[in-house]
Formats: structure tokens, C-alpha cells, sequence
């Protein structure tokens, strides 16, 4: 069978669950059926991407994602209703049974409550999809990547593979996927989808852990059927999965849904992935590397990675018992922004809206902050490069970037004297310097560094009182 008749009847399989009325599990064995057919075909040349990793690590990363350099995470599931600890709640009550989880049910439910009893509660009312993506677009983020499937397995969009643990069927009553897609790509912002592997308590999953990974009932079943419905149905342009470190890609088939996923899918010339596809996958396999929750490795990376990290530093999800103390800063998130940009990363800022489907006025505030600082600074950020240094020698809290021939110097702290020292950078007698932000250019000098006097007063009012970026004309 020709490798285009297989594509056809894979993606007329998949498009079928959204109306199917026949049984999930026939459905689900002609789709596995058909994507193990289309493997053996690409495994045979015909096809650009072949089912091993050394065929779709050499993949070129489409280039949108370099240069949008600034994303938001959205973590919104059931586990926003009892928003207590972190998205880990239902483990942590019945998996490894932390005290003060445990503690918490006892003292707020009655003994027979169940962890599917908070999803009726999961209702989204206040949820606008519109005003999420107005959000966004103020923040100055450039994609946007959403929870599809948290390791609960509960769906936020109507999954066929989902029976009444899916956002239509129970809860909000709505397509949340299918509409915060629509919003945010009509304000010309990338859509991404979050989609855990594995969940902590499906009885399929389960008996499949209990072979040592032997059966794939689950993968066959659950994983790869959704994966195949996101990326018909929604077209992500970034899947960032998760949940694989039990299994390794063998067992989720991950190497086959790649290779469809990059010749023959919706979204093959456009979409990205992180590197999280089985055990001991991370930091060595995909499109960009996050490694580990908040890498932040301070140095020049050779592969394009990526810094994903909370405004709530103790959780992904929505906590009503969040303090303060636990929130990241605006100078927080723009010296992590700066630092991950200089060293060739991608920054993925995280906010959990809570239950109703209300981003806090806390994160919204986080958000609008570093829209308006890179309303001012963008130019330093979106498209640029990292230089030959990533950061200065001799003065802690500078980071570098380039981008047409410019050079860009984020400064975290502002001298007290008024005068900025750059080891790193080399003047000619052509070199001009200016602050973004600030309309007059900036005197300088050079006696091996390069001297600079800022202006007399610091600029304590407005966004660039975050940091302040340095443009750095013929330097070298």
C-alpha cells in the first residue's frame, strides 16, 4: 500500500472519533493498525523521517520557534478545584499519600469522596477565551501551550478516548482546547498543547507497568489515539509531552507517531517537540531539550532548549493557599528571560487559572509586566542570537544578545556610580551606544572595556525598571 493511501486512511480514522458512534476500542485498532503500517512505509525510505532517532533528530527545528524566544504554560485540569498543594494533588492523596494532602481531604470532605467528584466542580465559568488571548497578546508572548492532558487523564477537549472524563462531557461542558486555539491564533500568537504520556491511576497503564512494559494496551488504547485527535483536530504547532520517565519510547511508540507527525500530518512543516518520549529521551532526544522542570544551565547550549518555569514557584497548578513569598517578581522573570535568551533558549512562563477559569489578577500583573518592559526592550529578544559571550566577565548581571549586527547588553543592576564597565565588549571608532527606552545616545569611552555613562538618574519609573538593555552599534 503506498505510504499517501496510508496517510489518507490514517487521517480519515482519527477525523472519524470525533463522530464515531461505534466502540472506542475498534476505532483505536484500526488507527494503531494503520500508524504501525505507516512506519514499516517510512522505515523503507519513502518518506523524509524514518522511525529511529537519528532520522528525526536531524529534523531542522522550524525556525518560528527560535525567534519567538517568549511563551506562557498553562497547567488547568481538575486538579484546580481542590487547588491545594500542586497539580500532583490526586497522587499525592492516594498515590504516595502525603500527610498534609491526606490531612487536608479529611478535614474539607466527607470519607467516601472520590477524586472524580471534584470534576463537576470544574465548571469554567468565567472562562473568555478572547480575554485570555488579549492577555497573552499584552504579555508579549509568542506561543501559547495549554494543558490538553495532565497525568489525572482527564481531557479539555472532547476526547473519544475519554468517556466522561473530558472537559464536554463533564465540568465546563465546552471545548476549552477548541477555544482558546481559535482566540489566540486569531491575535497571531503560536498554539501549542501540553499531553502527558502516562496517567498515575488508569487501570490499562497500570497492567501494563505490571508486565515491565511487555503489553501496550494503554499506548494502543489511550496514548496514541489522543495524540493522533489533537493533531487532526487542533493543529498544534508544539506538543510538549510529558509523563515518560517510567517507560521507555519503545513501549509509547513515540519514534512512529514522530515520523508520522513530521511527513505526513496537518502541522509537519510547522510543528515543534520537547524532548520528553520515554526514559532517558530528555536532553538527548527531539526537537528542543527542556531536560528538567526550570533548567536554567547559565551556559551557551549546542541544541535548542528551552526554560519553563512558574510565577507560583511551588506549582504549575492553581493554589488557593499561594503566598507571596512564593511568587516570582517582575525582576525575577525578566533576569530569567534575559538569561535564557543570551544562552540560546526559549523562556515559558507558567500561570494556573484557577477552577472558574480566571487567570489571578497576581499573574495577570506578572503577565502585563513583562509585556511592557518588552514593549521596550523586544528588539533584544524576539529574533535575536546568542553573541560570543553570553554574559560579561567582569560585571555580574549583564547578559548579551545579537541580532543584525547589533549587540545588546541586559543590565539587571544599575550602577550606582552611573557608570557601566563592559569587559566582554571591544569598541572601534565607529561604535555608538544607547539605551532602550531613552531618546539621546549615551557617551562612552574605551580603555581595554568599554565605559559607559548612563543617564544621571536612574530610570526607576516605567517598565525598563526591570532591567535596561544596552544597543551596542559596531562593536566587537
Amino acid at each position: 500500500m503506498g505510504e499517501r493511501r496510508i496517510v489518507e486512511l490514517l487521517g480519515r480514522a482519527v477525523t472519524a472519533t470525533t463522530t464515531a458512534t461505534t466502540t472506542t476500542t475498534t476505532t483505536t485498532t484500526r488507527v494503531i493498525a494503520l500508524t504501525l503500517c505507516l512506519a514499516s512505509v517510512v522505515a523503507g525510505g519513502t518518506a523524509p523521517y524514518s522511525p529511529d532517532w537519528e532520522s528525526l533528530d536531524a529534523r531542522p527545528l522550524p525556525a518560528w520557534f527560535d525567534e519567538s524566544k517568549v511563551g506562557v504554560f498553562l497547567h488547568w485540569g481538575v486538579f484546580s478545584v481542590p487547588s491545594f498543594g500542586s497539580e500532583w494533588f490526586w497522587w499525592h492523596w492516594k498515590g504516595d499519600r502525603t500527610p498534609e494532602y491526606v490531612d487536608f481531604m479529611k478535614r474539607n470532605y466527607p470519607p467516601d469522596f472520590q477524586y472524580a467528584d471534584f470534576a463537576p466542580q470544574f465548571r469554567a465559568e468565567f472562562f473568555d477565551a478572547g480575554e485570555w488571548a488579549d492577555l497573552f497578546l499584552a504579555a508579549g508572548v509568542k506561543y501559547v501551550v495549554l494543558t490538553a492532558k495532565h497525568h489525572e487523564g482527564f481531557t479539555n477537549w472532547p476526547s473519544n478516548f475519554s468517556w466522561n472524563w473530558n472537559s464536554m462531557d463533564v465540568g465546563p461542558r465546552r471545548d476549552l482546547v477548541g477555544e482558546l486555539a481559535a482566540a489566540v491564533r486569531k491575535r497571531g500568537i503560536h498554539f501549542g498543547l501540553y499531553h502527558s504520556l502516562y496517567e498515575w491511576f488508569h487501570p490499562l497503564y497500570l497492567k501494563d507497568k505490571e508486565s515491565g512494559f511487555k503489553t501496550q494496551s494503554f499506548v494502543m488504547q489511550k496514548t496514541m489515539p489522543e495524540l493522533y485527535e489533537i493533531v487532526n483536530k487542533y493543529e498544534p504547532e508544539v506538543i510538549w509531552s510529558d509523563g515518560d520517565w517510567e517507560a521507555p519510547d519503545t513501549y509509547w511508540n513515540s519514534t512512529g507517531f514522530l515520523a508520522w507527525l513530521y511527513n505526513a500530518s496537518p502541522v509537519k512543516d510547522t510543528v515543534v517537540v520537547n524532548d520528553r518520549w520515554g526514559a532517558g529521551t530528555s536532553c538527548r532526544h527531539g526537537g528542543f531539550y527542556n531536560c528538567a522542570d526550570k533548567f536554567a544551565p547559565g551556559t551557551l547550549q549546542r541544541h535548542k532548549w528551552e526554560m519553563c518555569t512558574s510565577v507560583d514557584t511551588h506549582s504549575w497548578g492553581y493554589r488557593r493557599n499561594m503566598r507571596a513569598a512564593d511568587l516570582l517578581t517582575g525582576r525575577d522573570i525578566v533576569a530569567g528571560l534575559l538569561e535564557t535568551v543570551s544562552c540560546g533558549g526559549n523562556y515559558l512562563l507558567n500561570v494556573g487559572p484557577s477552577r472558574e477559569g480566571w487567570v489571578a489578577p497576581v499573574f495577570q500583573r506578572s503577565l502585563l509586566a513583562l509585556g511592557e518592559w518588552l514593549r521596550v526592550n523586544g528588539e533584544a529578544v524576539y529574533g535575536s542570537r546568542p553573541w560570543r559571550a553570553q554574559n560579561d566577565s567582569s560585571t555580574p548581571g549583564v547578559w548579551y544578545t545579537q541580532k543584525g549586527g547589533v549587540v545588546y547588553a541586559g543590565v539587571l543592576t544599575w550602577p550606582k556610580d552611573n557608570m557601566l564597565v563592559l569587559t566582554s565588549v571591544k569598541a572601534t571608532p565607529y561604535t555608538q551606544v544607547s539605551l532602550l527606552g531613552y531618546p539621546d545616545g549615551l557617551r562612552w569611552r574605551s580603555e581595554g572595556a568599554l565605559e559607559v555613562w548612563l543617564p544621571p538618574v536612574a530610570l526607576s519609573a516605567g517598565p525598563s525598571a526591570l532591567a535596561w538593555v544596552l544597543r551596542l552599534l559596531n562593536v566587537e
